[in-house]
């Protein structure tokens, strides 16, 4: 038996009328491509599967899933929840990068079975991100930049003990609890580089060589968290992407659809054609 729709008030409908255009669009993105789509938009924070969850409940597991995906990165134990998440509700799990997925974005691109980018699209360093004030959860700071920051304290302080103050005042939120998780989260990059490849569908002696491959270019050499990944480097890695031609009609449809979030002043978006959980700015 059908739940009868519930009618919309004329001013909840005008309210939400750009939270239901996005939806159908892409709900006519499923019905072209035959998959479920999901935009995931914002930081990636242990709160993210709850939302995912949300879009993904009835998602048919002999389907294949896209996700739209744009992200400066966050938590890089999140990411593999939601990997784990996505894969075990599809058939084969797709990325899609219209702009950029960086540090726990570049984990979630690497559990999928490909990756979709474009003519703007960037994959990032693996550089897990730390919060440095209990009391702002979502400010994330590279793990690298935090211990690199003291290090060069440490060293000019040695060679001027007078600049003792002025590193103090300048450092003062920054703990030795800090740096140790901002060492141990660099330490663990290299166990969620291979469980994040190891999520597709891949045999153990090709997560090895990508493994291999990766260590050096996304975790040991990058110097800044914004180092970008372009397509033509992703793909010489090995990576299963697919690279668009800006003039493609799915391109086009990805991009009409992603703008829609960027010019709305959205920061954070878990949304599907059944669900929606939307922060703006």
């Amino acid at each position: 038996m059908n739940t009868p729709q519930i009618p919309r008030s004329p001013v909840f409908e005008a309210q939400q009328a750009a939270r239901y255009d996005r939806q159908s669009q892409i709900r006519t993105y499923e019905e072209q491509h035959g998959c479920r789509l999901v935009v995931l938009l914002g930081k990636i924070l242990p709160y993210v599967p709850l939302f995912m969850e949300e879009v993904l409940y009835n998602a048919n597991p002999e389907q294949d899933l896209h996700m739209i995906l744009d992200t400066q990165g966050g938590d890089g134990e999140t990411a593999l929840r939601l990997i784990r998440q996505a894969q075990s509700r599809c058939k084969e799990f797709t990325v899609i990068v219209p702009d950029q997925a960086k540090s726990a974005g570049t984990l979630i691109a690497l559990g999928a079975d490909h990756i979709y980018m474009g003519p703007t699209s960037d994959l990032g360093p693996i550089d897990p991100q730390i919060v440095v004030d209990a009391a702002k959860p979502d400010d994330l700071y590279p793990a690298r930049s935090i211990i690199n920051a003291v290090g060069e304290a440490e060293k000019r302080v040695q060679s001027n003990p007078q600049t003792y103050p002025l590193h103090a005042a300048l450092l003062g939120d920054i703990t030795a609890l800090i740096v140790q998780r901002a060492r141990d989260g660099i330490a663990r990059a290299d166990d969620q580089l291979e469980e994040a490849l190891g999520c597709a569908s891949r045999d153990p002696e090709t997560v090895k060589e990508l493994v291999a491959k990766l260590r050096d270019p996304l975790i040991k050499e990058p110097r800044i968290h914004a180092m970008t990944v372009s397509t033509e480097l992703a793909k010489g890695f090995g990576l299963p992407v697919r690279e668009f031609n800006p003039s493609e009609s799915q391109w086009r449809e990805i991009w009409r659809l992603w703008v829609k979030y960027r010019v709305a002043n959205i920061v954070f978006a878990v949304e599907g054609q059944f669900a929606s959980q939307i922060i703006y700015r």
